[in-house]
Formats: C-alpha cells, sequence, structure tokens
C-alpha cells in the first residue's frame, strides 16, 4: 500500500520539474560550500598531523632567527657541524613568481648534509640522487605539478625571464604545496645572500640539546616543531572559514524549506484526496519521509561532489595565505574523505528535518475536507510571518541578554547568530505588513493590485527573501569588516615605518653602522631600536625600545595614554604597552606592572598603542632604561631616514658594499608596506569569494521560487491577461515586485551587514586577537554588491512570467484549468 502512496506524491513532480530542481538546488548548493570548506580544514589539520617531512620529524628542531626579515649567518651552520651536530641541516627560502603570476616558494637544500638523514627519512632520497647529479633540478610537488599540467623534464618560466629546471616531479609525498626543493647553489644565483632562513635538526640527547641551546646567539631561537602550535596560530583562520560555510549552509537551508513548503502546499489537494481515499496519515508520514530522505541523499551526493570541486579550486589561495602568515606547508589536492562527508550529511540531514518539520505536522494534522480546497493553507501565510516575528523577538532578546555578560569569542558567535535570525525571521513580517497597507491606502488600482499581488506572492517567495537578505547582510559585513582591517592594517603601516630604510645589524657592528649612516650626507638622522624577549607572568613578553626624537614619537600608534606621556616614558619609572597586552590583561594607564627579572616591580603604564604584528605581549621603555636592564644582550634594527627618499637605493647599495651586509639585512619601507598588503589582499580574497558564492545561491533560490510560484499561479496570470492586463506589463511588473523585495531587504540589510561587522571587530577580534579596528564604512562597495544583486532579481522576476505569457490568454487559462 505504501508504494502507490509514494509514486502518488512523487507524480507532483512531474507536473513541475523545476520545484524538485529548486528542492535539490537548495540543499545541493548549501551542502557544496559546507563540504568545501570543511574539506579545506580537514585537509589542512591533516598535513598539521603529518606533519611536512621538511621541518617536522625526524627534524623537529629548528633554529631561526627573531626577525622573520633577518638569516642565519652561514658560518653559525659552520661551527655546529665542526661541534659535532651532524643532525643539522641547512634550508634557505626565496620566493619567486612565475609568468602566469603563481607564487612559488623556493627551498634550498645541502644535498650532501641531507645525506646524514638516510637511516630515518625519505626526504634524503628525494634530494640527495637528483640534486646532487644535476644541480640545477628542480623538485615539484606531484599535486603542484599536476595543477600546472608540468611534466617531468619541463622547465618553469619565472617574471625575470629566468629559467627553472629541469623538473623533477616528487612521488613520494615529501613536498607539498607550492614549495619546490632545489639545490643551495640555484637559489644563490637567483638571489646574492649568504644567510639561511632555518636550521633543522634531528632528535639528539637531553644533554646535546642543553649544549645546542646554550650556543644559540641572542638573535635567534631553538624550537621544536609542534601540530598544536601551528593549529593554534591558524584557528582563527580556520574559525573564519568555517563561520562563512554554515552561513552559506543556512542560506541553502532557508530555500531548501521555502521549496519544500511550495511542494507541500501545492499537493495539498492531492493529500486531502488520498486521506478521504482510506490513505491514513502515518502511511503518509512514512511516503513523505521517504521522499524527504530520497531527497536529503541525492542533494548530500551532489553537494560532496560540488563542495570537492569548490575545494579544489581555493586550496591553492588557502595554501598560499597559510604558508605566508604561518609557514604552514599545505597540499594542493584534496581527496575525498568519509569524516568530512559523514559530518556534511547528519549536518544536511538534521537541517532538512528541522526545516521540513512543520510544514509536514502542519500538512497532516490538517482535515482532510480542508485540504481538498485549493491551495488553503497558502491563505495562512501572514498568520505564519507573525509568529516568525513573535520568535525574532524572543532571539532578539537573548541577544541583548548575552550582550550585557561578560564577553568572549563564544558569546561573540552566539550575539552574531541570534542577531542574523532574528531580523531574517521578522523581514517577510515586516514585507508583508508593508506590502498588505499599500494594497489598501494606494488610490491607483495597478500600484494596489502590483502591491496586493506582492503580498499574495510572499507564501512562495517569503523564505527565499529571508536567505536573501542574510546573504545581502553577510556580504556587506565581510566588506565592511576586510574594508575596516585593510585601511586599519594600512594606516598603521604608513605611519609605524616612518623610516625611510631599515636595518638589521649585528650587536658588534651597529654602532660603526650607526656613526657611518650618520656621516652619510643623504642621511638626516638614525633610529635605535632595541629587542629582547623575556618570559613574565604575563606570558611571552617581549621588551622594546625607543629613541626620544620627534620621528619616533610621531611613528608611534597611541591608543590612549596620560598627558604627557612621552615626557613620562623617557624621564620616569614607565613603559606603554601593547592593546592586545592591555586587553587580554585588563590593564589600562595608571596601573603599575611587575615585570620580573630583570626588570622589577613598580613599572606605571603611561600609555597603550596599537600593534597589528606582534604575537607576544610587548612593552616599550625609553632606550636608556632597556639598556640599564639589557645591556650586552638582545637584538638591534636601526632606521634611517632621508633628507630625499629617492635616494633609498643609492644609499642601500653603499651600506652593501661597505658592510658586505646581505640582502635581507636591509629594506626600504615601500617593500614592506607592498609586501604585508599584498599577503592581506590574498587572505581576505578567500573570505570574499565565500560571500559571493553565498549571494548568487540566495539569488537563484529566489529566482527557482518565483519560477516554481508563478506556475502555480498560472490561472491567476491568465486571468489577469484575459481581463486586459498585457504581457509586457506582467514581465514589468514581476521584474519590479522582485526589485522593490531587492530594495526592502538591501535597506534592511546594510544597517544588519554594519551591525555584524562591528560585533565582529568589537567582540569576535578583540576577544580572540586583542586588536581594536575603527570601523570604515566603504558605501561604494553596498552599492556595487546591490546593483548586481537588484540586476539579477529583476531578471529572475521577469524571465517567468515571460514564459508564462508565451501562449495566448485562453490558452494558458485553459491549461491552467
Amino acid at each position: 500500500m505504501l508504494l502507490p502512496v509514494v509514486k502518488a506524491l512523487l507524480g507532483h513532480y512531474r507536473r513541475h520539474p523545476l520545484q524538485i530542481l529548486l528542492v535539490w538546488l537548495g540543499l545541493t548548493l548549501g551542502v557544496s560550500l559546507l563540504v568545501g570548506v570543511t574539506a579545506i580544514n580537514h585537509h589542512a589539520k591533516q598535513a598539521y598531523a603529518s606533519g611536512e617531512k621538511l621541518f617536522a620529524n625526524p627534524v623537529p628542531y629548528r633554529i631561526r632567527p627573531k626577525h622573520a626579515d633577518t638569516k642565519i649567518p652561514q658560518g653559525f651552520y659552520i661551527q655546529l657541524r665542526r661541534e659535532g651536530f651532524k643532525q643539522c641541516v641547512p634550508f634557505d627560502m626565496h620566493k619567486v613568481t612565475s609568468q602566469d603570476g603563481l607564487e612559488l616558494n623556493l627551498v634550498g637544500v645541502d644535498p650532501i648534509a641531507l645525506l646524514q638523514l638516510r637511516n630515518s627519512v625519505t626526504i634524503s632520497d628525494i634530494a640527495s640522487q637528483d640534486l646532487i647529479k644535476v644541480p640545477s633540478t628542480v623538485i615539484v610537488s606531484a599535486d603542484l605539478a599536476k595543477l600546472k599540467g608540468w611534466v617531468a623534464g619541463d622547465v618553469i618560466p619565472l617574471e625575470d625571464g629566468v629559467l627553472l629546471g629541469p623538473i623533477k616531479i616528487d612521488k613520494k609525498s615529501g613536498i607539498r604545496g607550492t614549495r619546490i626543493l632545489t639545490d643551495m647553489s640555484l637559489l644563490r644565483s637567483l638571489k646574492r645572500s649568504s644567510g639561511l632562513s632555518v636550521i633543522a635538526c634531528g632528535e639528539m640527547s637531553s644533554e646535546k640539546l642543553e649544549a645546542l641551546r646554550k650556543r644559540i646567539p641572542n638573535g635567534m631561537t631553538l624550537s621544536r616543531s609542534s601540530q598544536s602550535q601551528l593549529e593554534a596560530l591558524t584557528k582563527a583562520f580556520h574559525t573564519n572559514l568555517t563561520a562563512m560555510s554554515m552561513l552559506s549552509f543556512v542560506v541553502g537551508l532557508f530555500i531548501f524549506y521555502q521549496a519544500m513548503s511550495l511542494s507541500l502546499a501545492q499537493r495539498q489537494p492531492l493529500v486531502g484526496s488520498l486521506r478521504q481515499l482510506g490513505v491514513s496519515g502515518w502511511q503518509l508520514a512514512q511516503a513523505l519521509c521517504l521522499e524527504l530522505a530520497g531527497l536529503v541523499f541525492l542533494s548530500w551526493l551532489g553537494g560532496n561532489v560540488f563542495g570537492l570541486l569548490l575545494a579544489n579550486q581555493l586550496i591553492p589561495a588557502v595554501s598560499q595565505s597559510l604558508s605566508d602568515l604561518y609557514d604552514a606547508n599545505i597540499g594542493l589536492t584534496i581527496e575525498w574523505s568519509w569524516q568530512w562527508s559523514i559530518y556534511s550529511f547528519l549536518l544536511a540531514f538534521a537541517g532538512a528535518v528541522i526545516s521540513c518539520g512543520w510544514p509536514l505536522v502542519r500538512l497532516l494534522k490538517s482535515q482532510p475536507i480542508r485540504l481538498s480546497s485549493r491551495l488553503s493553507l497558502m491563505r495562512f501565510t501572514g498568520a505564519e510571518f507573525t509568529w516568525q516575528a513573535f520568535v525574532a523577538c524572543g532571539f532578539c532578546v537573548a541577544a541583548i541578554a548575552i550582550y550585557q555578560a561578560p564577553k568572549s569569542q563564544s558569546s561573540g558567535y552566539a550575539i552574531i547568530v541570534l542577531m542574523l535570525l532574528s531580523v531574517a525571521l521578522i523581514t517577510p513580517f515586516i514585507i508583508w505588513k508593508v506590502f498588505t497597507g499599500l494594497s489598501f491606502s494606494l488610490k491607483w488600482v495597478k500600484v494596489r493590485w502590483f502591491f496586493a499581488d506582492a503580498a499574495a506572492s510572499m507564501s512562495y517567495r517569503g523564505v527565499a527573501n529571508m536567505a536573501f537578505m542574510l546573504a545581502l547582510a553577510a556580504n556587506m559585513g565581510v566588506e565592511t569588516m576586510v574594508g575596516s582591517f585593510r585601511d586599519t592594517t594600512d594606516r598603521w603601516l604608513t605611519q609605524r615605518l616612518a623610516a625611510d630604510i631599515y636595518v638589521y645589524p649585528t650587536s658588534n657592528n651597529a654602532s660603526r653602522m650607526s656613526h657611518w649612516l650618520e656621516s652619510q650626507p643623504e642621511v638626516d638622522r638614525v633610529w635605535w631600536r632595541w629587542e629582547e624577549e623575556m618570559p613574565s607572568k604575563y606570558g611571552m613578553m617581549q621588551v622594546v625600545s625607543t629613541g626620544d626624537s620627534v620621528g619616533e614619537l610621531d611613528s608611534l600608534t597611541v591608543k590612549i595614554a596620560i598627558p604627557n606621556y612621552w615626557y613620562h616614558l623617557h624621564h620616569s619609572r614607565g613603559v606603554m604597552i601593547s592593546e592586545s597586552m592591555a586587553l587580554k590583561q585588563g590593564l589600562r594607564p595608571g596601573d603599575y606592572l611587575n615585570l620580573g627579572k630583570p626588570l622589577g616591580r613598580n613599572w606605571q603604564v603611561i600609555g597603550v598603542y596599537y600593534d597589528y604584528g606582534n604575537p607576544y605581549h610587548q612593552v616599550l621603555m625609553s632606550q636608556n632604561r632597556w639598556l640599564a636592564h639589557f645591556s650586552g644582550s638582545g637584538d638591534v634594527a636601526l632606521g634611517a631616514v632621508l633628507k630625499d627618499k629617492d635616494q633609498s637605493v643609492l644609499v642601500q647599495r653603499r651600506l652593501q658594499s661597505t658592510f658586505r651586509l646581505n640582502t635581507e639585512r636591509i629594506y626600504d619601507n615601500t617593500t614592506i608596506h607592498k609586501e604585508a598588503m599584498q599577503t592581506f589582499d590574498r587572505t581576505f580574497s578567500i573570505a570574499d569569494t565565500l560571500g559571493n558564492i553565498t549571494l548568487v545561491i540566495a539569488v537563484f533560490g529566489i529566482f527557482f521560487s518565483t519560477i516554481a510560484g508563478e506556475v502555480s499561479r498560472q490561472r491567476h496570470t491568465s486571468l489577469l491577461r484575459c481581463f486586459g492586463i498585457s504581457g509586457r506589463e506582467l514581465v514589468l511588473m514581476g521584474g519590479l515586485q522582485l526589485l522593490v523585495f531587492g530594495l526592502i531587504s538591501a535597506a534592511i540589510a546594510m544597517p544588519l551587514g554594519i551591525a555584524l561587522a562591528q560585533l565582529i571587530v568589537d567582540i569576535v577580534i578583540k576577544q580572540s586577537f586583542g586588536w581594536s579596528l575603527q570601523l570604515q564604512i566603504v558605501p561604494w562597495q553596498y552599492l556595487t554588491s546591490c546593483l548586481w544583486s537588484m540586476l539579477a532579481l529583476v531578471i529572475a522576476g521577469a524571465i517567468p512570467v515571460l514564459r508564462l505569457i508565451r501562449n495566448s490568454p485562453i490558452h494558458s487559462l485553459r491549461d491552467a484549468l
């Protein structure tokens, strides 16, 4: 008995084939973004867990310079080898760009040194045989070769005309991502440098490890490679991706709910007839649940396929961003995994049950005689929107209550979710009320009919409109946040990089180099900056010095400070602290600190300054006090302010030739600023891409729901044509209705998006990183997003009506009856 009921219910889709496409498309698109981002996160965490073989076991210890911009002298590595540390191998890195714009990370190795690791790692087999035989060989990962279509023996043309090669493809998964393994001599020919980026060391006894620690100079640090450290660093990056994917999934669920609600409403007469023929409610429930399970399975299957394709399109940008930000090496190819596949299925099934629960219960609990009336349940749309508005008010009250409690990252996300849901649920009620009011108050008959018809169409457009509003708000929120972050970072870098040239000398020749710079006619003045890292009760802390010049005062990005803070900094026992330290430790100007040995107690906080580039707590003190406590230790940097900025290249060349400095120890502020902003733009382009895809999904949802709804209203449209309304007017009305929907949604989405960005900045970012940003409104970006969305909505509203008016009015009316 169950099979005929299932066949009767599924027969509805033979008459409305576009409707099943809408049902499938909504959940499929939502699942695809969820799967895409989940696959990326899972793939990255697998890479952290397994460890990239160049920098994990069996070479877990890494010697690095404390400053990312400096290098390890090659003489230090030679000294380690002479002292018996044979398990240490050198690596140098250099970024190059191919002719097609792909950034590649060249990793220079010493293949002879790698032979020492033959008994414990396959990387020696990778490097020693190929690089020793042909030193110009470059070894690329299999996924990079597949992405670019390279085969063994090819060469890689760089943007400066240099040809790298021949290519050898790594078949043993020794390297991943955009890293390319090459001989150190080849790297030196591309970049004139004698320094090293990192020295990686294998396992050793505790006595030998302690001996190695004692040999590490002040400018370097020894650390152990750790999966947990890398996961902690990248947690915020993955959290942001997950938040965007969940929002896209919710938008897809709204579309799925809208389509299923319309489908169930249109089958009311059929369900009523089946009930009167003796089909029980339990049999109908079983048949509808089987249909729902089949749709969920097909949507999950399609979402997995599209999600995997999306993940493989996004993973190169994610890999490059994680490499730039955290030195993580992520492969460029993602393969199917049952873990994220099952996770996506459970979420899709739970979301489908939640979204379709009420329409199913409403349909099964209604009396058969009432269901026999044509689309009777659609008459109660306004009552449902009213109940939604009450629920929205409840969510709003809950969000306000959480906002009053102590802030945390979790509470910030909870407030954002409740705020988005409350506005999404109340939006259809507002639009329905506005349209209903205008349909009774306006004088022109056609305009009154326009709004009355728009209010009636809310039964099949309302939820899709909620999804569109959410997607538009999220898109504007991301644009606001990214624009604010970019503007803040740009201004911060411009202010902090006040010197024209930055030099990183050794402690021994810093004084001689400073005197030389001061004697140059192009140099106006020279600033000193000392740094030392030390443990404290606040965690790892960086203590930094500053001089008392006006230029150094202007380069300090002060957030809040006591009056005459600059005088107190240099003439009293006072320090300034970074914003992240102030927020995380609850400090403010006027408080006193115990900084531990060798600094001691009773240091007064005289100010707080912005600092977006430091993972540690940072304390700023006068240069004289710094030297009094840390004399003979620490790292030094010199900043040269030029009389004419155009003389920067000339001064750098003379400085290099005089002191035989590596290029890695000299930087101009333009290069530092440019590289920082390029990394920023690449990282946030991923979030921008996901936001745009979410908006496209929402527009598709409204488009297909309008098509499905207009097909069901074919009799209504045919009657209007018989009454004298022309086809052109109906097409215009269809497009204008969705345009009005879109304008109201945009009017709600714009302040909602700004509020969303404000919450992310004030709670999530502040609690996660200790940073605060000035929110920057970007009206031109809002206008661009709105114009494209409105254009898409007008087309989406006009096309379904255009399809219906191709036949003559009487022919369409006969088909509808």
